[in-house]
């Protein structure tokens, strides 16, 4: 059961190309677990970070006498410890993501990056937890690094309906508040929602130190606006249709789409945030591939 379950979500070809590549966080992380990432606590293991001034009660077994020897005065030496991180996954769940066909729906494609992606992060030991949300927070699964971990989030995303607007400004800042601190914020929705509504909340994400990056998921429709002749459009989150000839409409609406991708964009920016663009006609396994490899060399750059 849970075999056939976790193949809906999870592709062996995509697995074996992502089983030696590890999801490295951006900046220091807090943790509870001996792991491989560097922590911004200061302890007296694994690597020299720098010095500090002996007080009284520091254990003399950590003095560094070629520095006294120098200076004639006591210096304690700090390192910086290792930790695991923490990665939330956060979907959006509303009744646009249904727009799609099969693995090419919004919805399954987000589902099947996340699920991935957090198979990844519990096999290099790390934790991960899920949050799905529309109009208000639907359900979450608390950090775990145990691979069924990625059972409950492949049962989640199969009992998931998406029929609701989304409230992604207020379900965020909701979520943001469970948080702690230092850890890394992974969000896949297409983001149809007020730009403007969502930075603050995306600016308290910063301001506790976590890294965010958005999994910006858009069918290829709505990328190419690739329609022709006459076309009624249904609202999914709203019970309008609109009836048009297609060739009247599509450059005021690519113009439109530019200009939102275009402040999307710059909101990240301002932000330190990033955005990874995703189109559903490509293959999510080579998205995904595409992605850590990116990661993998800006981790190594700096």
């Amino acid at each position: 059961m849970a075999g056939s379950l976790l193949s809906r979500y999870l592709d062996p070809e995509t697995l074996s190309r992502v089983a030696d590549r590890t999801i490295e966080p951006r900046g220091m992380v807090l943790g509870n677990l001996a792991g491989a990432h560097k922590s911004p606590l200061s302890g007296f293991a694994v690597e020299f970070a720098n010095h500090r001034e002996y007080v009284i009660g520091d254990d003399p077994r950590h003095i560094d006498w070629r520095l006294y020897y120098k200076r004639d005065r006591y210096f304690i030496k700090q390192y910086e410890m290792e930790t695991n991180f923490v990665a939330h996954l956060v979907l959006d769940i509303s009744a646009s993501m249904r727009y799609g066909e099969g693995r090419r729906q919004k919805l399954a494609y987000a589902a099947e990056l996340a699920t991935t992606l957090g198979y990844s992060i519990v096999k290099q030991n790390d934790k991960v937890s899920l949050a799905t949300f529309d109009d208000r927070v639907r359900g979450s699964i608390p950090a775990g690094n145990s691979m069924s971990q990625i059972i409950k989030m492949a049962r989640h995303f199969d009992e998931c309906d998406a029929v609701e607007k989304t409230d992604m400004p207020g379900c965020l800042s909701e979520l943001n508040g469970r948080f702690a601190r230092r850890e890394i914020v992974m969000i896949f929705s297409d983001f149809l929602t007020d730009i403007e509504a969502l930075e603050p909340v995306l600016q308290r994400m910063r301001y506790n130190h976590h890294e965010v990056v958005l999994f910006h998921v858009m069918h290829h429709d709505e990328l190419t606006f690739d329609f022709s002749g006459m076309v009624k459009f249904k609202g999914v989150e709203v019970a309008d249709e609109y009836l048009t000839q297609t060739e009247d409409v599509r450059r005021e609406y690519l113009a439109a789409l530019r200009q939102y991708q275009t402040q999307f964009e710059e909101m990240c920016l301002r932000n330190r945030i990033e955005r990874v663009p995703l189109d559903t006609s490509e293959s999510a396994a080579e998205t995904l591939i595409s992605y850590l490899n990116r990661r993998s060399l800006i981790k190594s750059i700096r």
